[in-house]
């Protein structure tokens, strides 16, 4: 698949998608905690007045009240940056969002370094594993527009939580419009047989861009496109791995409870390969250019070559000192 420049960002693709909804669906609402030009959700309040509630700069607050009305039988988009929604108002979602099953729909804008220039306190780089962590939420991480707005369409017509993760800015567009997306799914958008490189959100651009570098090399990396983080689709992962022989994880989180954590654990107990995952290692980032910084900790599409470099010449070594292998 071919990449090319996208004119809006997943937010806003989302944000639109919303209000065409809601002119099919006249029920759910849409709250927000004093971020919705940010958010993208100030189109919705625009559209419909009287089904837009901005509850001030107060996120747990928020979700509780989006919980009530939910409870009374009404669809609620909650929308906000990602790091708010799942830190400010993590006991909310948990307790009165996912312990009764609610249809509460989180709308987080501004997932993981796509908030780079915005700095630490809006970089929601923990996101992913305090969601995917809590019982009966979806997790869905679209890259492009038409991702954003099939992910919005799961998230209304799926019972119960669900978690959609949103970019800052533009990137790139990739999928035509009317793909096709389903909850538990995932696509190959580049097939390969050497290793497979399993990402997500904006990274997965980054390592299509890995991909086409290592190309240049002899080397064909299989690229999976995860959207669906909860559940994931570890049928694909291990269909690839099962043809690569090796996998790494790239994603715009920290490295620790992400994606990555999940498929090792998975490869462990059905199909050991060479591992390895790119993301923050334990540490926050700092405040600049997006590509700068993606690239200073270690999953730029630079990086990610890299690192399927380096886990392909540990795998020639394993297999020459392996009695298994007749070395």
């Amino acid at each position: 698949m071919s990449l090319t420049k996208a004119k809006a960002a997943t937010r806003r693709a989302f944000g639109e998608r919303v209000v065409e909804l809601g002119k099919i669906h006249p029920d759910f609402v849409v709250f927000e905690s004093d971020l919705g030009k940010s958010s993208q959700s100030n189109l919705f309040g625009d559209a419909f007045p009287n089904r837009y509630f901005n509850m001030g700069i107060a996120e747990l607050n928020t979700m509780a009240a989006a919980a009530g009305m939910a409870a009374g039988g009404r669809t609620a988009f909650v929308a906000s940056y990602s790091v708010f929604l799942t830190m400010r108002a993590l006991e909310a979602v948990r307790s009165f969002v996912c312990y009764p099953k609610l249809n509460v729909k989180l709308y987080a804008s501004h997932g993981g370094l796509t908030a780079a220039i915005d700095g630490v306190s809006h970089q929601g780089t923990e996101d992913i594993a305090f969601m995917t962590t809590l019982p009966n939420m979806k997790v869905l991480v679209p890259a492009d527009s038409a991702a954003a707005r099939a992910a919005c369409d799961l998230a209304l017509e799926t019972p119960g939580p669900v978690f959609v993760r949103l970019m800052r800015d533009p990137l790139y567009e990739i999928y035509e419009p009317g793909e096709k997306f389903v909850i538990g799914g995932s696509k190959v958008v580049r097939p390969g047989a050497d290793i497979t490189i399993a990402s997500y959100g904006d990274i997965l651009f980054q390592s299509l861009m890995a991909a086409d570098d290592l190309a240049k090399k002899g080397i064909e990396a299989e690229v999976l496109d995860l959207y669906s983080l909860k559940p994931v689709d570890t049928a694909a992962v291990l269909a690839s791995v099962r043809k690569t022989g090796a996998l790494l994880v790239a994603e715009n989180h920290q490295a620790r409870n992400g994606l990555g954590y999940e498929l090792a654990v998975c490869c462990l107990k059905n199909c050991p390969v060479p591992f390895d995952n790119l993301g923050l290692q334990d540490t926050f980032a700092e405040s600049g250019d997006y590509g700068l910084i993606i690239d200073k900790y270690g999953f730029s599409a630079a990086k990610i070559a890299e690192a399927a470099e380096r886990l392909l010449r540990e795998r020639r070594t394993e297999e020459i000192h392996s009695p298994a292998l007749g070395g």
